[in-house]
């Protein structure tokens, strides 16, 4: 067991944060070398703060994920923006990052006024971007007054090396803040309706993106019961699929990512309007 009491490493908290669909999930994993968030192309996938610990020799890092800051048009957009904001207060080091295939708008620059002005400033997708964007990308984020710039891909890996040591250089000296074969605190409940959720969206892809909640009922070891809630009936007929099978699909990349043996089952209800009704979103966690 290692001691707590150990000061010589640096340790501490790094928040990510950013626009949506900056890639800041992906770039949590890949900080890590393994999943600990979903990831999709669709915007405000994250929708809690989901922590991943980096432990090694010399360092203790624990990074947050955010939910992607945004105009909300819903009061879960409204209470994804304070769980974002709350994650800056207290950090050792916070992250921009922003998208190098995508100008620096109004929504950038927003969240860059929220930072310090000692944060880290990250232009992911740079395996996506010509030369010229990521260029282009660099040179518009200076203008932002952050400390420091670093162009990376996030799903490559390619620059994230250099932003890890920024990262831990920036830290304090001080005692393990998590267990050191802790690598998330996400609970397992938590953690398996995210990757339905994260399935979901992969397999109806635009049509009910920001529609779909889901939430672990029952957890009876291997059998896990996992609730979907659409808004709308249209909805159910698109999640559940023609005979089934979209549910079907889903369950089985679930499977896959779990545990030998682990059977889940998937049942859709409607619960509707549930992203503006403040008892739903309390009872889903949000």
């Amino acid at each position: 067991m290692t001691d707590f009491g150990d000061g010589d490493r640096r340790t501490g908290f790094a928040t990510l944060v950013g626009r949506p669909n900056v890639g800041k999930s992906t770039l949590l994993n890949q900080l890590l070398g393994q999943k600990v968030s979903i990831t999709s192309p669709v915007a405000q996938t994250t929708r809690n703060q989901v922590r991943g610990v980096l432990t090694r020799a010399d360092a203790q890092v624990v990074f947050v994920d955010t939910p992607g800051i945004h105009k909300p048009r819903t009061l879960l957009g409204e209470r994804l923006n304070d769980t974002a904001s709350e994650a800056l207060e207290g950090v050792d080091v916070t992250v921009l990052v922003l998208d190098a295939t995508a100008p620096v708008g109004r929504g950038d620059r927003f969240v860059a006024g929220l930072v310090p002005s000692a944060s880290v400033c990250v232009v992911n997708k740079i395996d996506v971007a010509s030369r010229a964007q990521v260029l282009e990308q660099l040179t518009a984020a200076s203008d932002l007054g952050l400390s420091e710039y670093f162009p990376v891909s996030a799903r490559t890996g390619e620059g994230v090396p250099a932003l890890l040591e920024e990262i831990v250089g920036r830290l304090p000296l001080g005692p393990l803040l998590y267990p050191d074969d802790m690598v998330t605190d996400v609970p397992e409940a938590f953690w398996v309706a995210e990757l339905v959720r994260e399935q979901l969206l992969a397999v109806t892809r635009d049509e009910v993106p920001h529609s779909i909640a889901c939430r672990v009922t029952e957890w009876e070891w291997p059998r896990i019961r996992c609730e979907i809630l659409v808004e709308r009936d249209s909805q159910k007929g698109i999640v559940i699929g023609r005979g089934g099978a979209v549910l079907k699909e889903v369950g089985t990349r679930v499977r896959e990512q779990l545990p030998e043996g682990a059977y889940i089952e998937l049942f859709v209800k409607v619960d509707r309007n549930w992203q503006a009704r403040p008892k739903a979103l309390e009872r889903l966690g949000y």
